[in-house]
C-alpha cells in the first residue's frame, strides 16, 4: 500500500507520544474514579456524541448556509481521542505499554480502508465529513479505528504533533484547574487580566514538545504563572 510523505508524517504518532497521553489519560480518570477501568463507562458512547457535534461544526445542512468551524473541530478531536485512549486502555486490561506498541504498529501497517456493515470504505476517497459520520457509526457498535481517526484529523488541518500539543495541554490544564481548587470553588481562572487557556497557549509555546517530560514542564510552566 503507497502512502504520501505527508499521510506518514501525519500518521507517526511515536511511542514517546502515546506513552504520555495513555499515562496522562489513566491519571485523569484515577481521578474521577481510581476504580474506572471496572466502571463500565461508556467512553465510545461520548466519542459517537463528540464526533456528531464535529459534523456540526463543520456543517452539513444542504438547505442554509453555514460556516465551517474547523477550530471547533479540532477541538471536538481531541475530546474525541481522550475517550479513544481511555477504551484502548481497557481493552488492554490497563497494560498501557501494550496499546501504545499496538498502536503504533496499527499506524505503521495501518489500512486506508474499513468494513463496517458488510461495506468497505477508503477513508481517502471520503470527505471530512463522511469519515466523522463512520466513525460515529463505529463507536455506536462499540468499535474504533485509529488509522480513520489519524486520517479524520489530517483532514481536519491537523499534525499528529499538534493532536499531541493540544490533547497534553488540555489534560494538564484540567489537572492544574484541580490541583488548586477548582472542586471546591477556589480557583482563579483569569490570572493578570487573561484567561488560563490564553497561558496554556503561551506556555504550550514556550516548551519543546519533543522534550522529556514534557507534561510535567507545561505544569511547571502554568505553576510559575499562577498567582500565589
Amino acid at each position: 500500500m503507497h502512502r504520501s510523505p505527508k499521510q506518514e508524517e501525519l500518521n507517526m504518532l511515536n511511542n514517546n507520544q502515546l506513552n504520555t497521553m495513555l499515562d496522562l489519560q489513566d491519571k485523569m480518570n484515577i481521578k474521577v474514579n481510581p476504580d474506572w477501568l471496572n466502571a463500565g463507562y461508556a467512553y465510545l458512547r461520548a466519542a459517537m456524541i463528540e464526533s456528531v457535534e464535529a459534523i456540526d461544526h463543520h456543517g452539513w445542512k444542504w438547505w442554509k448556509a453555514q460556516d465551517k468551524d474547523i477550530a471547533q473541530v479540532q477541538m471536538e478531536l481531541v475530546d474525541i481521542w481522550h475517550f479513544a485512549l481511555s477504551d484502548i486502555i481497557i481493552a488492554y486490561n490497563g497494560d498501557k505499554q501494550k496499546a501504545s506498541d499496538l498502536i503504533v504498529q496499527e499506524l505503521q501497517s495501518g489500512p486506508d480502508s474499513l468494513s463496517f456493515d458488510n461495506v468497505d470504505y477508503d477513508f481517502n476517497k471520503q470527505s471530512l465529513v463522511e469519515n466523522l459520520e463512520l466513525m460515529a457509526g463505529l463507536c455506536v457498535a462499540k468499535r474504533f479505528s485509529v488509522p480513520l481517526f489519524i486520517k479524520i484529523v489530517e483532514q481536519a488541518e491537523m499534525t499528529s504533533d499538534m493532536l499531541f500539543e493540544q490533547y497534553v495541554g488540555k489534560n494538564i490544564l484540567n489537572f492544574f484547574r484541580q490541583d488548586h481548587g477548582y472542586k471546591e470553588g477556589t480557583y482563579t481562572k483569569i490570572w493578570n487580566g487573561r484567561e488560563d487557556n490564553e497561558h496554556l497557549v503561551e506556555v504550550l509555546g514556550l516548551v519543546d514538545a519533543d522534550s522529556k517530560g514534557y507534561a510535567e514542564l507545561v505544569y511547571k510552566g502554568l505553576s510559575e504563572r499562577y498567582p500565589n
